[in-house]
């Protein structure tokens, strides 16, 4: 089998992604067509410049998806290595005639297209999702602190600037070294982070329907019955040095990856001060409007006022903060993986993967540009996301 040139490369790489294509085009058609229908997510297609970042992440979105999930687009598994395929220019072709390292071999002999398509789901998985708690936490405490004031705000703001007061890439690497890890610290802060999800939703329903008992109770039971599950299954790790072991593995439906959990309760412990200091000046700025006041006049609850009257009147600027903050997750995943902390060494996030192509970065650029061009690529779409969704919320 002869070596591809760039033209069959290319040709090649689009016809391996075609499930991509098919699933981008489905869903720009389904949203284009109902826009009207779809309020500030309708909107992002009046915008360009929307539509463009929309579009890219949604590329790496599906992307991970079919790969993590359903195992396609990948030539290679993402450990797969043929020793014959050390530092393989991108086009050449397997030795026995299977097929091609479409993007080359890396310095471990492994297919390095493989590899990036299966490492954004490590990415995809992370970082928006770390960053939905984040805001969660952010939001609970942040919404109080402005709304009431006095003591409350007082020690819950000197807490947050205490975090923000380290350097981010020393926080980091202070919680996910393997000294810190030893000691469960990171499973017993998961313990508290991941609570804040079961009491953003039981205030949020709470509030909602504190005057019809019949619809409110059924709700909350149902909710800390399967959240609460969900919740001991996350944060119960079945192992002998494990810090938090609760439920038995019958019921430990999600047993997470430790290296996982680690780094994923790093970005939210890290962005969590950030987002309550956000949420504390809008809720700060918004609680002497009219409509507030007409709540309060009405006998609302505080908690109904602040969710159901502040924080919709602020989501605007919430949703193009989490768009950024979701590319700042992904820059911040990308750094913790190239100083090689928190992820295992043979991980195929990008991060990782250009650190170890780093070394022979002179003779071969292909094993470190193509990650770094994944991530450039993700960030820059969700930043053009961002722009998109604050042009069209300031229409609004």
């Amino acid at each position: 089998m002869e070596t591809l040139s760039w033209g069959g490369v290319i040709t090649r790489i689009f016809l391996q992604l075609s499930p991509v294509w098919i699933a981008l085009i489905a869903t720009f058609w389904i949203s284009i067509s109902n826009k009207r229908k779809l309020g500030l997510y309708g909107k992002l297609f009046d915008s360009t410049v929307g539509m463009i970042g929309f579009g890219i992440v949604m590329f790496w979105v599906f992307a991970a998806l079919f790969s993590n999930v359903f195992g396609w687009l990948m030539p290679n598994e993402p450990q797969f290595f043929e020793v014959s395929m050390k530092h393989a220019l991108p086009g050449e072709a397997l030795p026995d005639g299977s097929g091609h390292y479409l993007l080359g071999g890396d310095k471990q002999a492994r297919d390095v297209f493989s590899r990036m398509i299966y490492g954004s789901g490590i990415v995809i998985m992370i970082a928006p999702l770390a960053t939905l708690m984040a805001f969660m936490v952010g939001i609970t405490l942040g919404l109080p602190a402005g709304y009431f004031g006095g003591k409350l705000d007082t020690v819950l703001s000197f807490l947050a600037n205490l975090i923000l007061a380290f350097p981010v890439i020393l926080l980091f690497y202070l919680l996910v070294t393997k000294e810190i890890v030893a000691t469960g610290l990171p499973q017993y802060m998961a313990a508290v982070l991941f609570l804040f999800p079961l009491i953003f939703l039981t205030v949020l329903f709470n509030s909602r329907y504190y005057t019809d008992p019949g619809k409110r109770n059924p709700i909350l039971i149902a909710l800390w019955v399967i959240g609460g599950w969900i919740y001991l299954s996350f944060i119960s790790q079945n192992g002998g040095d494990s810090a938090i072991s609760i439920l038995p593995a019958a019921l430990d439906a999600f047993n997470p990856d430790p290296n996982i959990l680690v780094v994923f309760v790093s970005v939210v412990f890290v962005n969590s001060p950030t987002v309550f200091r956000i949420v504390r000046g809008l809720t700060l700025d918004i609680k002497s409007r009219d409509y507030v006041a007409a709540g309060q006049t009405r006998g609302e609850g505080p908690w109904y006022i602040m969710l159901w009257e502040i924080l919709p009147n602020v989501r605007g600027p919430l949703i193009v903060d989490f768009c950024l903050r979701i590319g700042y997750a992904t820059i911040l995943l990308g750094t913790l993986g190239f100083f090689g902390l928190g992820l295992e060494t043979n991980s195929p996030d990008w991060g990782t993967t250009i650190n170890l192509g780093r070394g022979l970065l002179r003779a071969y650029a292909h094993p470190v540009i193509v990650p770094a061009f994944a991530l450039l690529s993700l960030v820059l779409g969700l930043n053009l996301l961002a722009d998109g969704l604050r042009e069209e919320a300031m229409k609004d």
